[in-house]
């Protein structure tokens, strides 16, 4: 990577350049030429339309849910006892902050979602405040956006910055300022208002430099009352908008198109490894519009699938063996994921193909339950003792065994959650319980597994070594579940015939 020493002539000749224009021309001569700090419709026609802050989502999408965000807080507080009701609310969101793995290096920026479902905006170092007016005869909220100035030095390195009026033209907010004057602001805030709620996560924040600023803020008052907007906006979060279900939707597309590539892939090589089936499965997604893999792919063949999270990637897989691959991509703010186990060698053993037709039966039956609007926690119940039952099927625990006794064993041999919610991280609105029955507008994973240690010498030889997880990602609709991820193979049939295909 270049020393910046070396751009020290272009950027004298930047300068003087910057000097001789007027505000209005001032380092971005016209308009039609002006970059962002992300992409645009003028500068990116290809993949965003004009009055999108973000593929897919438009201008007034995101001031819907600041005003939903609102109006959840006014809420809440509406329903406490008058003595302790506050009119005046003030809401900080914060960005993420850049991370760098040595001087100068920087990790690829992923944006904090909460601030990314709120404003769109995706640069770094930046905040979002919401602020309520009790006066019925001004606007519900007020949306303040803070960014960092534009500065002709650091763009020549790092990229174009939006800057106050950039980020005020593409956001749709109230009003803009440089990140800078962001405790000036606070400050004002306080000295205008006779007592207040400060909605901001201390526990989760994810920007040290905000962080330090919001402690100092709240030690300066004794008239502040703190809460956290996490579970707020999680809640909303939770139901998906038609935009955000059609991003979804192509996300799953392109992961699953990418899998049928990667199972072709892997029957191809003379030596199977983990790591080139890592790389296929981010270039099959990349070449279709990802940006990047959701999260760092489990790429497991034989015994190594039966560690839950195994991401070292990096053994040989025997043809005999199963690879277990739980991999999803991130498209536009939102991922898929979605795991598949498929033989190598391009044909299910005997006791392979006995432990994946189990699994496959139970996760269809799980999706048949859905319709009875369940829960996650319910429909994890349901599954272990599922497993249970097919545990007793299948001799790998005695035929006499009492329900409770299969129920606690399947636990063994699927330690993890059969669900979790899905949308703009892997597990999303975590802080939402997994007790909530379904809603129209979630979007959830089911994912029955079951893992045989090589070691286990409680069970029959044959199944020892063999891990196996079916994961697909569900929309709950009006009229039931729907498969988002449905073109992504997974009966033996199908996947041997795509194994057994040439490209």
């Amino acid at each position: 990577m270049a020393s910046r020493r070396s751009g020290f002539i272009l950027l004298s000749f930047k300068r003087n350049l910057h000097n001789r224009l007027s505000p209005n021309e001032n380092f971005i001569t016209k308009t039609k030429s002006r970059h962002y700090g992300q992409p645009v419709s003028s500068t990116h026609p290809h993949l965003i339309s004009e009055g999108q802050v973000t593929p897919g989502l438009r201008k007034e999408e995101f001031l819907q849910r600041r005003t939903r965000l609102m109006e959840s807080i006014s809420k809440c507080h509406g329903q406490t006892n008058d003595k302790m009701k506050y009119d005046n609310h003030i809401v900080v969101i914060p960005s993420a902050t850049k991370s760098y793995m040595s001087e100068k290096i920087p990790y690829i920026f992923h944006q904090n979602s909460d601030f990314l479902y709120t404003t769109g905006f995706q640069e770094p170092d930046s905040v979002l405040v919401l602020h309520s007016h009790a006066d019925k005869t001004l606007p519900r909220h007020t949306s303040s956006i803070f960014v960092q100035k534009r500065d002709p030095e650091t763009e020549l390195w790092d990229g174009p910055r939006s800057g106050v009026d950039g980020a005020l033209n593409l956001l749709g907010v109230d009003e803009s300022q440089e990140i800078n004057s962001l405790e000036t602001y606070l400050d004002k805030f306080h000295e205008s208002k006779k007592r207040y709620v400060l909605w901001y996560d201390f526990y989760n924040s994810p920007n040290p430099k905000i962080h330090e600023i919001m402690r100092k803020f709240v030690d300066k008052s004794f008239k502040i009352s703190c809460e956290s907007p996490r579970p707020l906006l999680q809640s909303l979060r939770l139901i998906k908008s038609n935009s955000e279900i059609e991003l979804m939707k192509k996300s799953c597309e392109i992961a699953s198109d990418a899998f049928i590539r990667v199972m072709r892939f892997s029957n191809e090589r003379e030596e199977c490894n983990e790591n080139d089936l890592h790389a296929r499965m981010e270039y099959e997604c990349r070449i279709r519009g990802a940006k990047y893999l959701a999260y760092p792919p489990v790429v497991a063949g034989g015994n190594r699938a039966n560690i839950i999270h195994y991401i070292n990637n990096n053994q040989v897989i025997a043809p005999n063996e199963l690879v277990l691959m739980d991999a999803g991509c991130y498209l536009h703010g939102y991922i898929s994921d979605i795991t598949r186990t498929w033989p190598v060698g391009g044909k299910y053993s005997s006791a392979q193909k006995a432990l994946y037709q189990a699994i496959l039966e139970i996760q269809e039956q799980l999706l048949s339950l859905c319709h009875q609007r369940i829960s996650l926690d319910k429909l994890h119940i349901s599954f272990t003792k599922l497993l249970g039952e097919k545990l007793k099927e299948l001799a790998l625990i005695s035929s006499r065994s009492t329900e409770a006794e299969a129920y606690q064993v399947a636990q063994e041999f699927c330690p993890h959650h059969v669900s979790h919610y899905l949308g703009m991280d892997v597990h999303d609105s975590a802080a939402i319980p997994r007790s909530l029955a379904l809603q129209s507008g979630m979007v959830f994973t089911i994912e029955p597994g079951i893992y045989v240690n090589e070691d286990n010498m409680r069970v029959p030889k044959e199944f020892r070594g063999i891990g196996i997880r079916i994961e697909d990602n569900i929309l709950m609709t009006d009229a039931g579940p729907i498969l988002l991820s449905e073109k992504c193979p997974k009966y033996i049939d199908h996947i041997e015939s795509i194994m057994s295909t040439k490209r």
